[in-house]
């Protein structure tokens, strides 16, 4: 196992916030060997206020040495990242991206570095109470291996899969899946505040339903449905109530937007970075 490792991150938003602050707080390593690499300065010196670490604006500069490289920028930027850093990663590093839709053989050739884990973890990561689903290449070593689940585990809960379609489909479930639930929990404090709840009381509810309906569901471990009829009395208010969300198409809808963003996911592992006319139309 490679002990204190020297971390870059090429890309320091929320998300490259999210794992210096778990690679710190689990002791993986020590601050000063953690670089954040970004563009802007001031959130730079942001970085090395709040955690010690050391920060660049020159990526190249801030890889010298790296025993792990760490891609968290946007997936349009990604291209430019690459072509600046393609010949430049230490022949020791790993690279890991988190970058969604950035295919194993586009990171691979576009670095022209072997040693790779692709990735796709969400956004609960940012607390720590996140979930990453990543595959390695066959070029990383044991070692590195090891590396890779400790940095994960550092925002969460990891699961390595051997087939890279996972990935894809990784982010249209769990990555994408906080989006679905925000939606939901909002259109259930709007019904709420409809009523006439006050809007703080309508949040308490649905969140703590949530939140309580979560853990029952851990702890009873048992299918979804047994438990969904546990509380779908005949004839009563949710029997009702779902009955109207099976004729409004609800699950089909669930379904078919996981689908999208399994699609588009494809589309951005292919370099389709722009949405086709039709489906900006939405047809």
């Amino acid at each position: 196992m490679i002990e204190n490792p020297k971390i870059s991150l090429i890309g320091s938003g929320n998300m490259g916030e999210a794992l210096i602050a778990g690679l710190l707080h689990t002791g993986l390593t020590s601050a000063n060997q953690i670089t954040a690499s970004g563009p802007r300065a001031e959130r730079g010196l942001e970085l090395e206020e709040r955690y010690g670490v050391c920060t660049a604006t020159d990526n190249v500069a801030a890889i010298t040495d790296a025993d792990l490289i760490l891609l968290s920028v946007k997936p349009q930027r990604l291209t430019g990242v690459l072509k600046s850093l393609r010949g430049r990663i230490p022949s020791q590093a790993l690279v890991l991206s988190i970058v969604a839709g950035a295919a194993m053989r586009t990171l691979k050739e576009g670095l022209d570095h072997q040693a790779v884990v692709r990735s796709m973890p969400n956004t609960p990561a940012q607390i720590g109470q996140g979930i990453t689903v990543w595959i390695a290449s066959s070029e990383v070593n044991p070692d590195q291996i090891e590396l890779a689940r400790r940095v994960l585990t550092a925002v969460g809960q990891e699961l390595q899969v051997e087939d890279e379609h996972f990935l894809d489909m990784a982010t249209a479930l769990s990555g994408t899946g906080p989006a679905y639930v925000f939606l939901f929990m909002e259109a259930m404090i709007d019904a709420g505040v409809h009523m006439g709840f006050p809007r703080r009381i309508a949040e308490q509810l649905v969140v703590q339903t949530l939140r309580g309906s979560v853990d029952y569901y851990k702890s009873r471990k048992t299918h979804v449905s047994a438990l969904r009829n546990e509380v779908t009395s005949p004839g009563g208010t949710s029997a009702e109530a779902l009955y109207y969300l099976e004729k409004a198409g609800f699950r089909t809808a669930i379904s078919r937007a996981v689908w999208a963003a399994y699609e588009r996911s494809q589309e951005l592992g292919q370099g389709r970075n722009s949405q086709s006319p039709e489906k900006k139309s939405g047809s």
